[in-house]
């Protein structure tokens, strides 16, 4: 397994605009229309990492607690399909609904959304504000595949909660760690 680092947007960035296909809805739709009002989770995942697999449920739950207080979460996988098949928007949905996932899963067949991003590994998680401002960027928690850590979601869950009562977010922010995003 590749264990490829976030490379740490700095924060106070502005999220970049996209307008992306939801291989959910099957519709396309943009940043703007979808982000969220007090925040928004960016997330770049893809079907196959086991890093996203390993975290998907979490993941999940997560969505279920926030988005209905006003965080918006956005999964987007921008890697190859040429060279990996199992990434493809039709299996995107597959894994979505096999998944549970109550959130836009957007497929970036460019690629220039991730490189806008700076994504480097899947998965990856940019929090913002509600002038999307980037205010939080790293790791979901300490458990990796196979390192016996439970998964908690506390990093992530922290700058949420941090976010939603106006109080400052740690400014010491662990790196995501994944497979690399799969460029063409």
């Amino acid at each position: 397994m590749a264990r490829t680092p976030s490379n740490m947007l700095p924060l106070g960035t502005m999220a970049p605009n996209f307008k992306l296909p939801d291989t959910i809805s099957d519709k396309v739709v943009g940043l703007e229309n979808i982000k969220g009002e007090k925040g928004t989770l960016i997330m770049f995942i893809c079907n196959h990492c086991p890093f996203v697999k390993h975290v998907n449920s979490k993941i999940v739950e997560l969505a279920a607690t926030y988005q209905s207080i006003g965080i918006a979460f956005i999964a987007i996988s921008s890697n190859d399909i040429v060279n990996y098949p199992q990434d493809a928007p039709e299996l995107m949905k597959q894994t979505a609904l096999e998944e549970k996932y109550s959130f836009p899963y957007l497929f970036d067949e460019s690629q220039e959304v991730a490189r806008a991003y700076e994504a480097a590994c899947t998965p990856d998680f940019y929090l913002f504000d509600n002038e999307l401002k980037l205010v939080y960027r790293g790791q979901l928690d300490d458990s990796r595949p196979g390192n016996g850590i439970p998964l908690t979601g506390l990093d992530l869950s922290n700058a949420m909660d941090s976010l939603l009562s106006n109080k400052p977010i740690n400014q010491v922010q662990k790196p995501s760690i994944g497979c690399n995003i799969k460029w063409k």
